[in-house]
């Protein structure tokens, strides 16, 4: 080979090499937007193995699935409260998310809906979805909304009740404190003899205050704290843990982590189970699925957990059969 026609080679492979690895690393990643709600910090939903469990389950479902963050996909976290939602989905929408997964929050919900209309969203239900005019259906949702329901209607509800009587016989008028949508979840549900049940709503946190007052003013005597992205925050389950350990009251919580924290039973799902949900159907709009596409979901898995210590400070009895039926006894 001619000096010259090799130096013209030679060139020609050191410019082309170095172009087409830089379009490799160039070419976009698909964004995927990951919302959560105040006052988690957003470094607790974070990175390749976030320390929040519900997130870590997002993002490990999602790996597993061959979408790993930074290398085929990007995850972006952002924590928000009601004011400040509709300008987080806005700047999700400007970075041309593929797919946005928010919190349980009704004001999530209407914030991710208002800024776009053709984005896919994926969320947990904290309530009735078709009841609640969210979705049309459970099997076609319409529209751009999907994602996994916390409960399975008023049965759920009647069930919870239920399991609060068996371990607390002795009460007789029982605060149900949540949303609206859950409150009226529970509207349908035939109470037994002598049981009164207060409907409280809790949907942000400055309503906390007046929940907490309006328990104590009705003598309520049993509390029934239902699931919410509210009440599913570390620092939010402590405080409920704690006011119904100060008065005294038998209660029965919407997830375990509130029986880790001291509280007495709960029964409901596992959260970080519903977010591994999630990330399959994220991943089915990240292959290729359209906005309406993919059904909603219901729950998996029920978990029931029994801390035997609370009970015995609180005077109970756990009978052998109670505790058979317990997925975990927490002693």
């Amino acid at each position: 080979m001619r000096r010259r026609q090799f130096i013209s080679l030679a060139g020609g492979a050191v410019v082309a090499w170095p172009f087409e690895v830089w379009a490799q690393q160039t070419k976009r990643l698909p964004i995927v937007a990951l919302v959560g709600v105040a006052p988690t910090p957003v470094a607790d939903i974070s990175g390749s193995d976030p320390v929040r469990p519900w997130a870590r389950a997002f993002v490990h479902g999602l790996r597993d699935l061959g979408w790993i963050d930074g290398r085929t996909v990007i995850i972006e976290p952002r924590i928000t409260e009601p004011k400040a939602a509709p300008d987080i989905l806005r700047e999700m929408v400007e970075r041309s998310a593929d797919v946005i997964v928010v919190g349980g929050a009704r004001w999530l919900h209407d914030a991710a809906r208002a800024a776009t209309p053709a984005i896919p969203i994926v969320t947990l239900f904290q309530d009735d979805p078709v009841k609640g005019g969210l979705i049309a259906s459970m099997s076609r949702p319409g529209g751009n909304l999907t994602g996994v329901a916390q409960t399975t209607g008023p049965e759920f509800f009647a069930k919870r009740l239920q399991l609060l009587l068996e371990i607390a016989p002795n009460a007789s008028r029982v605060a149900l404190v949540g949303p609206r949508g859950v409150l009226e979840q529970f509207r349908p549900v035939a109470l037994p003899a002598g049981i009164s049940v207060a409907p409280i709503e809790l949907e942000v946190a400055e309503q906390f205050d007046a929940a907490f007052a309006a328990i104590l003013d009705g003598k309520s005597d049993a509390l029934m704290v239902s699931g919410s992205a509210l009440t599913y925050n570390a620092g939010n389950i402590k405080r409920v843990v704690a006011f119904a350990a100060g008065n005294r009251l038998p209660a029965i919580h919407g997830y375990r982590e509130a029986v880790d924290a001291g509280g007495l039973l709960s029964y409901g799902t596992s959260i970080p189970g519903i977010y591994g949900q999630m990330a399959i159907m994220v991943a089915r709009f990240l292959g290729g699925a359209k906005a309406g596409d993919v059904p909603a979901e219901t729950p998996t898995r029920f978990e029931l957990v029994v801390n035997l210590k609370t009970a015995k400070t609180l005077g109970l009895s756990v009978s052998p059969a109670f505790l058979a039926r317990a997925d975990e006894v927490i002693e």
